[in-house]
């Protein structure tokens, strides 16, 4: 794999290095971009996507699931207005990625997959990598993980039909939702603001996602 030569890691680091650039101004906010600045994305995608680990694109990972866009990654981290003391809802683990990058943000991140090999993988890699503040729960039917809410942010990477009512019950007042909605191809990413018992939206930008499966959403068709 050219990322284990001397000169694919320092491709690799260079890629990082622009990516990272063009987030910082894209985006904007600096503690989401040095979160994502900490944590090696090469190390969440099977090997033969290493070298493309900072192209600014999903990648495969397996089960037919994708890591998420690094812009996509930042923008809805940017959206949760992550902070130090969060308690942070991720439907949709994935490689761990996002879950590694958030765990620099907040205090905890619970994070839950509906695809067993994916999240022992992942489980295993995050538990190697020793972000200690992160919990993968094998998703039930009911979407979200109600045992531990409230939640101060939910952030799904997986579109759903329309806006879940279950995960705005499991956000505490002033709690951030951002979730892609709309078809399974296509969809717009909102924001969800609760307040008390009534919330408000905003979209924010068009995007592409993995279907959500689960009550309150998607069918499961395998």
């Amino acid at each position: 794999m050219p990322g284990n030569s001397e000169q694919g890691v320092a491709e690799l680091q260079d890629a990082k290095r622009h990516l990272l650039d063009r987030l910082r101004e894209e985006v904007g906010d600096l503690a989401v971009v040095q979160a994502m600045s900490a944590v090696p994305r090469e190390a969440f995608v099977p090997e033969p996507y290493a070298h493309m680990a900072y192209d600014d694109i999903p990648l495969p990972i397996g089960e037919d699931q994708t890591v998420s866009q690094p812009y996509m990654v930042a923008l809805m981290l940017r959206a949760i207005e992550p902070r130090r003391s969060d308690k942070v809802l991720e439907i949709g683990t994935g490689s761990g990625y996002q879950a590694a990058v958030l765990s620099h943000l907040v205090e905890r991140v619970v994070s839950v997959e509906r695809i067993r090999a994916l999240a022992d993988a992942a489980r295993r890699r995050l538990a190697r990598m020793e972000y200690a503040n992160v919990d993968v729960i094998d998703a039930g039917p009911q979407l979200g993980w109600p045992e531990e809410a409230p939640y101060d942010a939910i952030i799904v990477a997986a579109g759903a039909p329309k806006l879940p009512r279950g995960l705005i019950g499991q956000l505490t007042t002033g709690g951030r939702l951002v979730i892609p909605v709309g078809s399974r191809d296509s969809q717009e990413l909102m924001k969800v603001t609760r307040t008390g018992e009534d919330y408000s939206v905003r979209t924010m930008a068009s995007c592409r996602f993995v279907p959500l499966i689960g009550e309150g959403a998607w069918p499961d068709e395998q």
